[in-house]
């Protein structure tokens, strides 16, 4: 395999503190990485470095000659003004000797791949999910042989990270993709590097899928543990040397006196390298003993003329974890607003316990002055903050999400996104709750602290009513499983699973399998057909070239130069080709069913 992209020694400073030091490593023709760490340790920095939007430090990075390259940012940002086929028009650029006709037909096949229904809609009026869609559209019409992808998940709903994953292992040539969805790592990728300082190297290497990765990066810590308590032993024995007294040291060197101090500071290093870091979440609960937290009673939610969902009865319970799934613009957050108080319902009530206390996570999560000290945030009014009754020095309380002192005087701007969502965890934790809304809190959080995260929720004595799109987190989680559809329809489930089963079934119901050759009649089969039957199946033959000329006649039009040219004419075809596809199976099937 060829290599596109490398960097060799390369590290990265942000102000004195090091992100990462002296890392090399290869991207060829054909990888599909995963990029993991802990928040803070520079991913996104990396990321950017070999895009070639940001210069290391020190070392070299190096692209193949003529190498195709895109980059999908964490955030993106779009002109506001502009409509969506504006923008992957301009991603796309325009280059001396290019064929407007086969830039236009690029443009307008990507924009049907990603699922653009209107193409001349303004990117300012993008919901979170169909912005990062965008991004992504922006990136596929360069026809990248690399693409690198920051948090590509975030914002996307689960039908859309399933569209994802699809995409990326029939469509990308290679790629490097930073994520903290556990499953999307295991689907997606077959190499995964970690950018962790507890490595003596910053990274670790491994080829195989995410759960393959878990099991060698377990082997090498236990071998880290290992030496360092075997540097622990040296450095007693070195110890207890020394301390014998200068009339025993004159008969021994001056070297192995310089050895024992330079074995203090390897084991010095070593020990502060393997110390286990985690942030330690725990949210408080209330001793409430009510059965009945709250009761919603013909709950409906209306935008306009849709009907988000109606006639919802919902009882939240001590211990109950409700999850809620649906695509994006479903009604999620509306249903999290209505039931929080934040929202009015167009119908229906919501009855909470008396005094109940309901604390609640939003998506876009609040607002801090990024001017603000991560001090002041913590702590608005003092040095202390109160956690279960108990006062808790703001520093302690920092280091509890894993914040060093020096951090405290840091404005929050300078924090890295997953540092400011930790920010935002620590200020809810300290507000007592009976029932927790969560909406989206793993946008930007680390793999370890989601899995603290999880052991606490889990733990959680009151009600707890979830959203999020990592369905790891979900799966575990949610003990009940509420589905909407964004069209009045609101369907409970057990779990995760029977609602991933459910939609194969919907799924398949919607493009029944083309049968393979036309099957044998039955000698009886004719006399326990209806008359009317007996009519479709005369002719049902002729339906079927018909369907198939249909098709031909789709796929000629999306080969016309003049429909080329035109991104919403393209568009339209493709719509009409797959639903004459799924004609021409409908009538197989029907075929089939008839015949047997």
């Amino acid at each position: 395999m060829s290599l596109l992209l490398s960097c060799q020694s390369v590290s990265k400073a942000f102000g004195a503190a090091p992100l990462f030091a002296d890392l090399s490593f290869g991207i060829a023709a054909g990888d599909r990485v995963g990029l993991v760490g802990p928040n803070g340790c520079g991913k996104s920095t990396l990321l950017r470095l070999l895009a070639g939007l940001e210069p290391p430090d020190s070392g070299t990075r190096a692209a193949r000659k003529l190498l195709r390259l895109a980059y999908v940012p964490q955030d993106a940002r779009f002109d506001p003004e502009l409509s969506v086929e504006d923008v992957v028009t301009a991603a796309v650029g325009e280059e001396p000797g290019d064929d407007p006709a086969a830039r236009y037909a690029r443009i307008g096949a990507t924009l049907a791949r990603v699922g653009f229904p209107d193409p001349r809609q303004r990117a300012a009026t993008l919901s979170g999910g169909w912005a990062k869609r965008l991004a992504i559209a922006c990136a596929l019409v360069q026809a990248p042989e690399l693409l690198l992808m920051d948090e590509p998940t975030n914002h996307l709903d689960v039908e859309g990270i399933l569209w994802l994953e699809r995409l990326l292992r029939s469509d990308a040539q290679a790629y490097l993709v930073v994520s903290h969805d556990r499953y999307f790592l295991e689907n997606v990728a077959t190499r995964i590097i970690e950018l962790n300082p507890c490595y003596a190297s910053g990274v670790l290497d491994h080829r195989g899928r995410y759960s393959e990765f878990l099991e060698k990066k377990d082997e090498v810590l236990r071998g880290q543990e290992s030496y360092r308590d075997s540097l622990a032993n040296r450095v007693r024995r070195e110890i207890e040397w020394l301390q014998r007294g200068a009339k025993a040291r004159t008969r021994k060197s001056s070297a192995r006196i310089e050895a024992a101090a330079a074995l203090q500071v390897e084991h010095a290093s070593v020990a502060a390298r393997t110390a286990a870091r985690s942030a330690q979440l725990e949210f408080t609960a209330s001793e409430r003993r009510t059965k009945r937290l709250l009761v919603a009673e013909g709950l409906a939610a209306r935008v306009g003329e849709r009907t988000l969902f109606a006639d919802l009865d919902l009882t939240l319970t001590p211990g109950m974890r409700l999850g809620v799934l649906g695509p994006n613009g479903s009604g999620k957050s509306t249903l999290l607003r209505v039931l929080a108080g934040e929202l009015a319902a167009s119908a229906g009530r919501v009855t909470p316990a008396p005094d109940l206390r309901v604390v609640y996570l939003s998506q876009q999560r609040e607002q801090i002055d990024p001017a603000t000290t991560l001090r002041r945030a913590l702590a608005p009014e003092g040095d202390q903050v109160v956690f279960q009754d108990r006062p808790v020095h703001v520093a302690g309380w920092a280091r509890r999400f894993l914040f060093s002192g020096p951090q405290l005087e840091m404005p929050i701007g300078r924090l890295s996104g997953g540092e400011r969502a930790r920010v935002a965890i620590a200020r809810l934790m300290l507000q007592p709750a009976d029932v927790l809304m969560l909406d989206e809190p793993t946008n930007d959080l680390d793999i370890p602290t989601l899995e603290i995260l999880e052991e606490n929720l889990l733990a959680l004595p009151g009600a707890l009513v979830l959203v999020t799109h990592d369905r790891y987190l979900f799966e575990r989680v949610s003990t009940t499983v509420l589905a909407l559809d964004g069209n009045g329809t609101a369907q409970p489930f057990a779990d995760y699973a029977q609602w991933e089963a459910a939609q194969r079934a919907r799924d398949a119901a919607a493009t029944p399998p083309v049968a393979a050759a036309r099957p044998a009649q039955p000698a009886s089969a004719a006399k326990k057909r209806t008359y009317k039957e007996q009519r479709e199946l005369s002719r049902i033959e002729a339906d079927i070239a018909g369907a198939e000329a249909a098709v031909a006649a789709c796929r000629a039009a999306i080969d016309d130069p003049a429909v080329a040219a035109d991104a919403a004419a393209l568009q339209q075809r493709y719509a009409e080709l797959q639903a004459a596809e799924a004609r021409v199976e409908h009538l197989y099937a029907r075929w089939a069913e008839l015949e047997g």
